[in-house]
């Protein structure tokens, strides 16, 4: 055990554990102060057990559908114990999987809350460990609204994912991806949800074409969807709680979810008084290659202002890690990282939204390719649609592509290549799709961005 490593790493995450496995890689030793299990977040309380709620929502979805396709079965009983259990079995799986990394990257991992010290020293307890280079990792928290105090049937998204039971009636205080995911979870499962949003419409960060298609499809499914309203208040009841909107308006339910967003952690680390600089909000200053105010320490990941997802993190951790080593890594901007909102349906995005293409450009061209004239889209009984978004009217790349259906998160690594790389539309339509997929939805797209449309109406 070393108090004096190459790497030290304060936070075990998708950020801190991509660092710390990248550095190893690069001849570096490491250690990575963690005060829970390896993986954060994203494995333990973020994307991979809720992905897995989505999944089992998914399979529900099935079963009710399946007279639709000739198969007789019905949905007798939603067994959510069994549902958590094969949730919990999925992260387990993944964890034991990840310590096997660690230890086969003779990481050192500390157990314990670490506190800054200044320079590129850590404590924890009473032991003070000092790095050649220090990587700050230390996450998010799920945030609350002013005045609305977490606990009983008032709920952020680490008590949602292990709520015992189906409630009857849920309102989601929040319409951005962790609000429309548990609330697509939930109305699978039978409840009756209702999402209110302060914003004009939902996935606010989206283009303005996937919220809409989302909230019609929403709507298609029963959950109801009210924009542009504050909440006043939530109160518990003896039977129940209520939540209370600026307009007057009460709704009741068994419970409320509290997704407002994430917040980072960065308070009580100690970095202020170690001369780390934080902005309003938070968030941990660094420069362009993630280097804080203090020489030779970087921060990676939620605890950066920008796109809170997990890959990002990831991406900022082999970075950082490259950048100690004396590589000199591209950076990636965070609108070239791609985003996935895994509800029903599924909203995928890369690159601009049109507002950002034309505030960016002024003149842009866009395309929208419906869904319904994609083979597998009809056989898998989604709607939905792709939208392109080109720079310059008629002669650019593509600086944008837009979806939403079922599973077209699947479609985004080919739009974050189009996209990243500054694709034309004719360099796309030029390739070759399997035909059923999916995929040629993408093709079909630019092709009639390049002006030889063969299944796009109008």
């Amino acid at each position: 055990m070393s108090d004096h490593p190459d790497v030290l790493i304060l936070g075990g995450g998708s950020g801190g554990y991509a660092a710390a496995f990248r550095a190893a890689q690069l001849g570096k030793s490491v250690t990575l102060i963690e005060e829970d299990k390896v993986g954060g977040t994203c494995l333990h309380r973020g994307c991979i057990p809720t992905k897995a709620l989505l999944h089992a929502a998914e399979v529900a979805d099935t079963v009710r559908a399946a007279a639709q396709v000739g198969i007789g079965a019905d949905l007798t009983k939603i067994d959510v114990a069994g549902i958590h259990a094969y949730k919990d079995s999925v992260v387990d799986r993944l964890y034991r999987g990840l310590q096997g990394l660690v230890k086969a990257h003779k990481v050192e991992v500390v157990r314990g809350t670490g506190r800054y010290a200044g320079d590129r020293s850590v404590t924890v307890g009473d032991r003070t460990l000092t790095g050649r280079s220090l990587v700050l990792a230390t996450g998010s928290y799920a945030r609350t609204l002013p005045g609305i105090e977490r606990g009983g049937r008032i709920l952020t998204s680490d008590d949602a994912l292990e709520l015992p039971s189906v409630p009857g009636r849920v309102v989601v205080l929040g319409g951005g991806v962790i609000g429309v995911e548990f609330a697509s979870v939930w109305a699978s499962l039978g409840a009756d949800v209702t999402i209110v949003e302060a914003l004009p419409r939902l996935v606010a960060a989206e283009d303005e074409w996937s919220s809409k298609q989302l909230t019609k499809a929403f709507k298609k499914r029963g959950i109801t969807v009210r924009t542009g309203v504050r909440c006043r208040s939530v109160d518990e009841t003896p039977d129940g709680v209520t939540t209370t909107l600026e307009d007057g308006e009460a709704l009741d339910a068994d419970v409320v979810l509290v997704a407002v967003g994430r917040g980072p952690r960065t308070g009580d680390l100690g970095l202020l008084e170690g001369g780390i600089d934080l902005d309003e909000k938070g968030f941990i200053a660094v420069d362009a290659t993630l280097q804080t105010s203090q020489p030779g320490v970087y921060a990676v990941g939620d605890v950066v202002a920008g796109p809170q997802l997990a890959h990002r993190g990831f991406a900022q951790g082999i970075r950082v890690a490259e950048i100690i080593a004396g590589q000199a890594p591209v950076p990636v901007a965070d609108h070239q990282i791609p985003r996935v909102a895994y509800c029903s349906p599924e909203v995928a995005s890369v690159g601009l939204t049109e507002a950002a293409a034309r505030e960016q450009f002024g003149d842009v061209s866009v395309i929208v390719y419906d869904l319904a004239g994609n083979g597998k889209s009809q056989i898998l009984g989604t709607g939905g649609g792709v939208k392109l978004i080109r720079a310059g009217k008629d002669s650019g790349p593509v600086v944008g592509i837009h979806m939403v259906g079922e599973r077209v998160g699947e479609l985004i690594g080919e739009a974050q290549l189009t996209v990243g790389w500054g694709a034309y539309p004719q360099d796309v339509a030029d390739m070759i799709h399997a035909h059923p997929t999916q995929s040629e939805a993408l093709g079909e797209a630019h092709l009639a961005m390049a002006g030889i449309p063969l299944h796009a109406h109008g």
